[in-house]
């Protein structure tokens, strides 16, 4: 069949390609690629939007953690990244859910929190990724989070529920203020209707603000009121309340006593990761301690490098299939291509999607996310996450 098809695509469809036909019918109708139509946005936390998406019948589906790359056109460039669907895996309708965080200097999350509507298409990629729940499911299961990293143990939660997990479940998630945490409500119903589950939220900044104003909650529990009610002591802090607002601020961190205290089983549960840098060494600070590294999985969606002073770099970069030489500037490959002219394919920019991946022909590089070198010749490299060290010549 797809013999044929390319056969029609070389003897009828000249000068254009099949599917640049059949987007005119519907731009989801594509033969090779594959697109999906957003039909529902929500803007209900603050901070981030919420896309409902119908993709091609191409799409096979996700597991609970995985992540997808869509790509977006911006000002006549095509942009991809990657995010985690928020909704549970095996959904009946085969919709996608995808909840994105509009970031200070994010091009795409922006773009999209800022002028996403129904109707809009958007290419789309198989789901992919290591980072999901295991078959048979663990007996206890602990889920914590920070910011945007909600997204693939959200995924995760909602799975667990639908299937009528009966094992324990902790959902400890970091953010800024109440108003910024996406899906929040759910969570709440989720942690009513299942007496199995445990849901924490902590606010960090929230609870440094209050230190001056008397004691106040770490965070809330389980969807409830924050904390007790203060009393109005006429803007002199009650006795003991120093104590408690500085045991307020330790509680809003996480910690072996805070997790302890959560769910003193942890050490028997498989965890699951995803957040910012300091929230993600935090933990694997404490599971290490505790020699329990097998038992924790993480999922990271941001590049932590070492910084490379410039004076430090030697030698030059050859951008062979493009004549283009530049000298090194201890950069990674991508933002020296960029920085040179020209314009090398890419997604998330940080070690997951495989998108900028070329081929170095010679040389020696340093990989930014382990420090490992490689000098291996005509090798496949990723491009985003790996910086020259001396002369490289990479196929680009």
């Amino acid at each position: 069949m797809v013999g044929l098809l390319d056969l029609v695509q070389k003897t009828m469809t000249t000068p254009h390609p099949l599917d640049r036909y059949l987007e005119l019918v519907r731009p989801t109708l594509t033969r090779r690629s594959m697109r999906a139509e957003i039909t529902h946005v929500r803007r209900s936390a603050v901070g981030s939007v919420t896309l409902t998406l119908k993709p091609a019948r191409q799409w096979s589906g996700h597991v609970a953690g995985q992540y997808v790359q869509i790509g977006v056109v911006i000002d006549g460039v095509r942009h991809t990244r990657c995010y985690s669907p928020v909704n549970a895996e095996g959904r009946r309708d085969r919709h996608i859910e995808l909840t994105v965080k509009a970031h200070p200097h994010g091009l795409v999350s922006n773009h999209l929190h800022e002028n996403a509507i129904p109707g809009m298409v958007v290419d789309l990629e198989p789901a992919a990724g290591v980072f999901h729940l295991p078959e048979p499911r663990p007996e206890r299961i602990v889920l914590i989070s920070g910011g945007s990293g909600i997204t693939p143990v959200l995924s995760m939660l909602r799975t667990l529920a639908n299937e009528g997990y009966r094992g324990r479940i902790l959902f400890l998630h970091y953010n800024r203020s109440p108003e910024w945490v996406p899906h929040r409500q759910e969570l709440e119903a989720i942690a009513m209707q299942h007496g199995n589950v445990r849901i924490e939220f902590r606010y960090p900044e929230t609870v440094r603000g209050r230190l001056d104003s008397g004691p106040s909650g770490a965070g809330e529990r389980s969807g409830g009121a924050e904390g007790g009610k203060n009393r109005d002591f006429g803007g002199v802090n009650p006795p003991g309340a120093n104590r408690r607002a500085n045991q307020a601020e330790r509680d809003a961190h996480f910690g072996y006593d805070e997790l302890e205290s959560l769910a003193p089983w942890f050490p028997s549960a498989q965890t699951y990761l995803c957040g910012p840098p300091g929230l993600m060494a935090a933990v694997r600070t404490v599971y290490e301690a505790e020699q329990l590294g097998d038992r924790l999985h993480s999922e990271e969606f941001t590049l932590t490098t070492a910084v490379v002073d410039p004076a430090d770099a030697e030698g030059k970069v050859t951008f062979s299939g493009s004549g283009v030489v530049a000298e090194n500037t201890g950069a990674s490959l991508l933002e020296q291509a960029e920085s040179a002219g020209l314009s090398p394919e890419y997604g998330c920019r940080m070690g997951i999607c495989f998108s900028c991946t070329a081929v170095k022909r010679s040389g020696c590089t340093r990989n930014l996310r382990t420090g490992e070198l490689d000098s291996d010749p005509d090798q496949p490299i990723q491009i985003c996450i790996n910086a020259p060290v001396g002369d490289v010549d990479l196929a680009l």
